[in-house]
């Protein structure tokens, strides 16, 4: 499980969403729509996957 990955899109703006999700995103390395980005399965980095599902799409 260290070395697995999972792949997360950003499908919905940041725009008018709360600081702390905005920090999700920021922490998970999403700028963009559609940007997508493969980060290291971790508690802290499904943490905040889980927070901002609404505004994801992952795969693993």
């Amino acid at each position: 499980m260290a070395n697995s990955k999972i792949k997360v899109t950003l499908v919905k703006s940041l725009i008018g969403r709360l600081e702390a999700h905005k920090a999700c995103a920021r922490g998970l390395g999403l700028k963009k729509i559609n940007q997508t980005v493969e980060v290291i399965d971790t508690p802290e980095n499904r943490g905040m996957i889980n927070k901002i599902s609404y505004l994801l799409k992952s795969e693993s």
